[in-house]
């Protein structure tokens, strides 16, 4: 049963059902200040960057910042380089995609919020960032840039000193300002041991009665070892840390999971919130209780394992969602909707036709890889619909505009103008990246299923509604991953086209993140036409 989503509609207390967010909300970082809580995650290219979500009683989340709006080191972040590979030259080529902002480090100190991330690039594009605002809702500010930290956390003592927690067993102390290291303060804090034959990243730090606790993800390969989550202790940073395994446990169907942190509730209770790789929808977030054992604060059930349902924190919260239909009625575009690489500002508006999102087309490119301003939000398992209206009559000769199942391995429906002709068409593509670059190298487009539909433009209101419903569901191979795609001229009657269960996929060697509803409008000849988004319906299946 589809249930539409609405925003702060009053609830009855509910259980929390785990994924506690079924959606693509990687690296986490939750703190709480007062009686809410706020949680960071990875967007990597799309913009803006570094979403702050907030909840009263971990279940109900809504975003409510970006810690910024764009980041403006290289031209890759605009998707500037069109060209074929051959003729591109110079520092900017290529794009930023599975790069950009990672693992962002949110902290509360001296009555400002605080963040720290470093993308992961080379050179200057790599440069960590602090950023700071009065309030969780922002204004963000650069505070101070400064060498890479791969994976950081940042960590204020009991009197005030900073700190950087960082890659593998690595730490700094940082000036009192936050805008320097401190020379000589460079250090490891542990050594990896040989069991630890993967990844051990992606720290996270807190201090709970005088002891600090680093916590990791390990990725062992070592026989009998999966993928967990590890906590190193000590009650003098300059001293020994001692380790243990805090988290071991699979869930839902799927392999184990790990990297989050801990927090706890106004009453001294405690929580993980830790992610799991789910497939085509991304990288979902779990709730465990935390029991404090022997010091050790364990994670899960009476079994430490992710329990699959718990009862709520907190009862009488409003309903709230990351993920919403819209109207477009607003002149401002809400949080929930982030673009594919930075946008051109100029070539979208929600105030030239009130009522409508207006994509115009600003610069010839050859695929949808390489179009700006592709609008994007997270699709949620374990199913969920999206669609639009679109009005075409304002479509240029070459023009491609309609509705994607975006990854590095999209489903795509296309409206395309070619010369007086309207043609709709679902296709299969595929991206390739270069390794170091991630430049645009081929495009592989595979057309399931053309539908002439030239008749719209001879009508007074030349309008097409794009359909994409997406199911997640958990299985015996890793889950189904299918979306759907459907089209109508009228928003009642829907006909299918196309790939029926396209398999989406989550490929961490391009995108490396879950699959997005995404609207686009781009030119393959000439610029200078648009089309005008009506609304964007949404709704999700209740877990």
């Amino acid at each position: 049963m589809l249930c539409t989503i609405s925003v702060a509609q009053p609830v009855k207390e509910a259980p929390i059902k785990n994924p506690m967010l079924w959606a693509d909300v990687p690296d986490p970082d939750v703190i709480r200040v007062g009686d809410t809580f706020y949680l960071v995650s990875t967007t990597m290219h799309l913009m803006p960057g570094a979403p702050v979500m907030a909840s009263k009683d971990l279940k109900n989340w809504k975003t409510v910042s970006y810690i910024f709006d764009k980041l403006t080191d290289s031209p890759k972040y605009d998707l500037s380089f069109s060209l074929p590979l051959d003729q591109q030259k110079g520092e900017g080529v290529g794009t930023v995609y599975g790069r950009g902002q990672w693992a962002t480090s949110l902290k509360f100190h001296n009555g400002k919020f605080w963040a720290l991330l470093a993308p992961n690039e080379q050179g200057a594009m790599g440069d960590t960032y602090i950023f700071t605002a009065p309030k969780a809702e922002g204004p963000w500010t650069i505070h101070a840039r400064m060498r890479h930290f791969h994976d950081a956390t940042l960590f204020f003592d009991d009197d005030g000193t900073p700190y950087v927690f960082f890659g593998t067993g690595e730490m700094c102390q940082l000036t009192p300002d936050l805008k320097g290291v401190v020379e000589g303060s460079l250090r490891h804090y542990f050594q990896r041991e040989k069991e630890e034959t993967g990844l051990l990243e992606g720290t996270r730090v807190i201090k709970h009665r005088g002891t600090y606790y680093a916590m990791l993800i390990s990725q062992a390969y070592s026989s009998g070892l999966n993928r967990r989550e590890v906590c190193y202790r000590t009650k003098d940073l300059n001293g020994k840390w001692e380790k243990h395994v805090i988290l071991e446990s699979d869930f839902g169907g799927f392999r184990h999971l790990a990297q989050g942190t801990i927090v706890d509730t106004e009453e001294g209770d405690w929580y993980g919130i830790m992610f799991q790789d789910r497939g085509g929808v991304g990288r979902v977030l779990t709730l465990s209780p935390v029991r404090w054992i022997d010091g050790w604060p364990m994670l899960g059930d009476e079994n430490y394992k992710v329990p699959e349902i718990m009862r709520p924190y907190k009862s009488g919260q409003p309903a709230t969602s990351i993920v919403l239909p819209d109207d477009f009625d607003d002149t401002r575009l809400g949080l929930h909707w982030q673009w594919n690489h930075n946008p051109v500002d100029q070539a979208w508006s929600l105030t030239e036709r009130p009522g409508f999102l207006r994509l115009k087309t600003s610069r010839v490119v050859p695929n949808l890889y390489l179009a700006p301003n592709t609008l994007t939000q997270r699709m949620e398992g374990p199913a969920c619909s999206g669609y639009i209206c679109m009005d075409l009559s304002k479509m240029k000769d070459g023009d491609c505009a309609g509705l994607a199942a975006f990854n590095g391995d999209s489903g795509v429906l296309t409206v395309k103008k070619n010369g007086k002709k309207l043609t709709l068409e679902m296709s299969e593509q595929k991206v390739t990246l270069t390794e170091r670059e991630k430049a645009v190298t081929n495009v592989d487009e595979k057309i399931i299923e053309t539908v002439d539909i030239t008749k719209l433009v001879n009508t007074k209101q030349p309008k097409i509604w794009l359909r994409l419903d997406g199911e997640f569901r958990p299985g015996q191979r890793g889950g189904r991953d299918a979306a759907n795609f459907f089209y109508s001229f009228d928003g009642g009657q829907w006909m299918q086209i196309g790939t029926k269960d396209y398999r989406m996929v989550f490929d961490y060697r391009r995108f490396f993140m879950g699959t997005k509803f995404g609207i686009f409008n781009y030119a393959t000849k000439k610029t200078g036409g648009y089309v005008d988004v009506d609304f964007f319906k949404y709704q999700c299946e209740e877990k």
